[in-house]
């Protein structure tokens, strides 16, 4: 199945399946979780058995939150260039949490680069 079929089935999937396990609409579960950063990803992976959107998110969710953590560990340990880039990592986070909750409430799958690719791969596995 090549990419374009592939990106046409869920966005098929997404106006078609608007009700999730939880009895939420997928727009809003979805945008719901990345609000608690892996915390409500988690949750959402979880409960959600059936919707792909969902649990894209979710995963992605888990992944980005998880990654932007130990970067900014690892940044703020290194004494002042680190502290530098730890400084700029804080916004940078807040508008890709917001971008990404935004995304995820229009319907969207938003991938990130390398991450949303692994996410595939996870959800493809199952």
């Amino acid at each position: 199945m090549s990419e374009e079929q592939v990106n046409e089935n869920k966005e098929e999937q997404a106006s078609t399946s608007t009700k999730t396990s939880s009895g939420l609409d997928q727009n809003v579960a979805g945008l719901l979780t990345y609000v608690l950063w892996f915390i409500t990803g988690i949750i959402f992976l979880v409960l959600e058995k059936e919707n792909r959107f969902v649990k894209f998110h979710a995963l992605q969710s888990i992944f980005v939150s998880v990654g932007l953590a130990v970067l900014y560990v690892i940044s703020v340990s290194v004494p002042i260039l680190g502290w530098f880039v730890g400084i700029i990592l804080m916004p940078v986070q807040l508008i890709l949490w917001i971008l990404l909750m935004v995304k995820a409430y229009q319907g969207e799958y938003f991938k990130l680069p390398w991450i949303g690719d692994m996410v595939e791969k996870q959800l493809d596995n199952k």
